[in-house]
């Protein structure tokens, strides 16, 4: 019977938190800041880092006692039930699917600082081979995808930090530029701030996607929080400074309205072989950082048709290669077509809301799973009530618009649930688990009548909120 392979480690995992964190989100966000808060952005990159790191906590806590496959989707299950845990789950296909689908457009982007005159078919077209490359990589086996992902991720990273370096010592010989560039601090006020963390915060993203294909990591309960505080820690030092570089170089009004900032700075710091350079450097971070989103969020789809709350196909795993390459051939066709109609905009605010809604619950989820399992990890009482404090302020932060449209995508999992949670989808399942066509062999409850069971978890949800 195939099962996961464990094939990654510490270093593997750290180095996916990295992949699947800074990709096409630093060079496109530094200009959302600028927008809005001019070199004032500076403050919104050190708190939505700080915010990041505090939800992240919260999953290194629920990863370290439930080292189960399927992330924030399995934690809140095994705390709430089947219901609350679909949602959730359901949720956060939305969100890293609507994630994966930026890099497409992103990619596209700066490759046309090559080939500024790109037609948009030629453009759809490097979408379709872009994806397809990464799928082929992901198709293959987790090893592969574990190992690619470290190589683009020294690769992608290189860039920024020689870019750093440099900036860093041309404040130093020139510190009359960074002056006036900082010069005034706060050009636009504060008033912007709330919007500007919601779209900072989303440069942040994607440490929730670590925890998924926890089947797959070597000592789990151990690797997975280690990684999550070592690569939180790296990447929020990483993107502070690096943003200081980017507003100490480019006038703020000149980056708020660049589609590619990083090229912009590099230009500015180091002439056309800085722009060149780092838009190489911006190629290899996006390729990146979606061959890890890509690697994670197929897994998610995956777990879900374990439980027998999706259609089974999305529980098949390649007997040869040991991947999900049903849910991984369906996620890269949707992630494709959005990003053939959608725009980076539209995509990014889709995400953010629905991937709050994840982080909301899995650090309400903190507290059963506390009183359910011994070990792990233990939190101070204050950081998984600061994380559900933090997920309501950032929700709320979004406009009206973003905030019915993203629960309405949410609600839409619910006629989803009522047909796929009954006995009859859950039986088909565990027959091909029980033949060895499964995603992973375990033991599946028998699940209760829909209505009777629904009522009962929100009653348990509203009690223990």
């Amino acid at each position: 019977m195939p099962t996961l392979k464990r094939s990654l480690g510490l270093f593997d995992v750290t180095n996916l938190v990295i992949g699947t964190i800074v990709g096409a989100d630093i060079y496109i966000a530094a200009a959302f800041g600028a927008s809005l808060l001019g070199p004032a952005s500076i403050f919104a990159w050190i708190i939505a880092g700080l915010m990041a790191i505090t939800i992240a906590l919260c999953f290194a806590e629920c990863s370290s006692l439930v080292p189960q496959v399927g992330g924030p989707y399995a934690y809140a299950k095994d705390a709430f039930g089947d219901f609350v845990g679909f949602l959730v789950g359901w949720s956060l296909i939305i969100a890293a699917w609507s994630a994966i689908a930026v890099f497409p457009l992103a990619f596209v982007a700066y490759l046309k600082y090559f080939f500024p005159y790109m037609s948009p078919a030629l453009q759809i077209i490097v979408k379709i081979l872009f994806v397809m490359f990464l799928t082929v990589i992901n198709f293959f086996g987790v090893r592969a995808a574990g190992k690619a992902n470290d190589i683009l991720t020294i690769l992608k990273i290189a860039p920024i930090l020689i870019f750093t370096v440099v900036g860093i010592i041309y404040f130093i010989l020139k510190p009359s530029i960074l002056i006036s560039n900082f010069t005034p601090f706060a050009p636009l006020g504060f008033s912007g701030l709330g919007s500007a963390l919601v779209l900072i915060f989303w440069a942040y993203v994607g440490f929730e996607l670590v925890t998924v294909p926890s089947d797959e990591i070597i000592n789990s309960k151990r690797t997975i929080p280690l990684a999550i505080g070592m690569g939180m820690g790296i990447i929020a030092l990483f993107y502070v400074v690096t943003n200081f570089v980017i507003v100490g170089v480019v006038p703020w009004m000149d980056l708020s309205q660049a589609t590619a900032p990083l090229a912009l700075a590099g230009y500015a710091l180091m002439g056309g072989i800085g722009a060149v350079f780092l838009t190489i450097g911006a190629l290899l971070s996006i390729s990146g950082s979606d061959e890890a989103g890509i690697l994670s969020s197929a897994r998610i789809p995956y777990a879900m048709a374990g439980d027998g709350l999706l259609p089974h196909f999305f529980a098949k795993v390649h007997p040869k290669y040991g991947t999900p390459y049903v849910a991984l051939i369906i996620q890269n066709t949707v992630t494709l077509l959005a990003a053939i109609f959608g725009t980076i905009s539209q995509l990014i605010i889709l995400s953010v809301f629905t991937i709050l809604f994840c982080y909301l619950i899995t650090c309400v989820s903190v507290f059963p799973l506390r009183k359910k399992y011994s070990g792990g990890v233990h939190l101070p009482w204050v950081v998984p009530i600061l994380g559900i404090i933090i997920s309501i302020y950032m929700m709320t932060q979004c406009t009206l618009n973003q905030i019915m449209v993203g629960t309405i995508l949410i609600l839409l999992g619910i006629p989803i649930y009522i047909k796929y949670s009954p006995g009859k989808e859950i039986e088909r399942v565990r027959k091909e688990i029980i033949l060895g066509e499964g995603f992973f062999a375990r033991r599946l409850r028998p699940q209760e009548r829909f209505l009777a069971n629904f009522l009962r978890r929100l009653r348990q949800l509203l009690r223990r909120i």
